[in-house]
């Protein structure tokens, strides 16, 4: 608690969080007077406050080794994600003591590095039997190629290797493991039921690899997928595939898994590959700098296109009450012309609104009711 430097309110509340004690089954069951449940929705902001002033010492670690200390502080990096966390250095012994301050700086908190998931690795070279390394479901590796492919330093001289992010192999086994439990659970089932309740799977863990190397990840689980369904066909077919009753041609998909309503099974593949654009080291969401990040907001590949395009096209400004859309905002899709009066589902009659200023515009326009497929992202 002394680490958090914030307003008296939010002091309150997480006092409160930290004693509200714990609730088995719906009931009450014990105060908290040591820690909190495993898996609490606190924990995640608990490991960010706990951990907060791990990269300020590794970077005053920096400060002291040879050479200009700002070029020290830049070439050692430490990259946190609540409790997991990866520290990058060209010298190994640099990276050695690294581990031995950050033990030592967790043991003052009654912390200790976990040895299992603790390993030292080399992005290129093979080292101790391993060629770069894991961090939140990405495989981070470098790799050898020509000047005219590779990556350049920033005096612009060639490296001679390329940085690959993909998708991590444990990640993917685990991913297609999913979507054969889902298919296997699935045998006497409709095929409208399978098809709703894999396309969620398969978009979202699409689009949270849809900005890294992943085209190919996408074509081999699609490949991998449809041997299942095939599978799952014969099943039903008691030893033959039936093609016309589960697959059709739609539009330029053959063999598309479909219904014959026109409900389709998603592609991995069908999911563009954006590349993340880094947000500006100087930007910060609350210095006013509402344009940027509006703008930055309908760039994001997780925004769902129609958002996207509106975002663009009202240049981040919100119609209803003027300001600027800003990156912690509810949005909301209004039909200009309400539906229940004769309005058409089309762009030239959609608008993005805060989600207060919908609600205010709803009351005044005649509509009879919000309409919820207008929903918040």
């Amino acid at each position: 608690m002394d680490k958090v430097k914030t307003s008296p309110t939010i002091r309150k509340q997480l006092n409160s969080w930290l004693k509200a004690g714990v609730m088995e089954n719906g009931i009450f069951s014990t105060n908290t007077n040591e820690g909190t449940p495993q898996g609490g929705v606190i924990s995640p902001l608990l490991a960010n406050i706990a951990l907060h002033g791990m990269e300020e010492r590794i970077k005053q670690f920096a400060e002291t080794l040879k050479g200009r200390k700002t070029e020290n502080r830049y070439a050692l990096s430490l990259i946190r994600y609540a409790d997991d966390f990866v520290i990058i250095h060209d010298d190994i012994n640099v990276i050695l003591t690294c581990q031995k301050i950050i033990a030592e700086w967790l043991s003052d908190i009654g912390l200790e590095l976990k040895p299992s998931k603790t390993k030292l690795t080399h992005t290129l070279n093979e080292y101790s039997g391993n060629v770069g390394f894991e961090f939140l479901g990405f495989h981070v590796q470098q790799h050898e190629v020509g000047n005219y492919r590779c990556s350049n330093n920033t005096n612009g001289i060639p490296l001679g290797f390329k940085t690959l992010i993909t998708p991590s192999k444990p990640k993917i086994k685990a991913h297609l493991a999913k979507i054969t439990e889902v298919i296997d659970t699935h045998k006497t089932a409709p095929q409208a039921a399978l098809i709703s309740k894999l396309n969620p799977i398969i978009r979202g863990w699409s689009n949270y690899y849809s900005t890294v190397v992943s085209k190919e990840t996408f074509s081999k689980c699609d490949y991998l997928t449809y041997g299942k369904l095939r599978a799952w066909a014969r099943a039903r077919g008691k030893g033959s595939i039936n093609k016309d009753k589960y697959w059709r041609t739609v539009g330029d998909r053959n063999w598309c898994f479909s219904t014959e309503n026109g409900l389709e099974l998603r592609n991995h593949a069908a999911t563009p590959i954006i590349r993340h654009v880094k947000v500006k080291g100087n930007a910060n969401p609350y210095n006013g700098d509402w344009i940027y990040w509006s703008k930055r907001r309908g760039e994001y590949p997780e925004t769902p296109t129609r958002v996207s395009k509106l975002l663009k096209e009202q240049k981040g400004i919100c119609p209803h009450c003027g300001l600027y859309f800003t990156s912690t905002d509810t949005v909301e899709v209004d039909h200009i012309t309400p539906k229940s009066l004769g309005g058409k589902d089309e762009y030239k009659n959609l608008q993005l609104l805060h989600r207060h200023c919908h609600d205010t515009k709803t009351a005044s326009d005649g509509s009879l009711t919000k309409s919820y497929d207008d929903n918040p992202f």
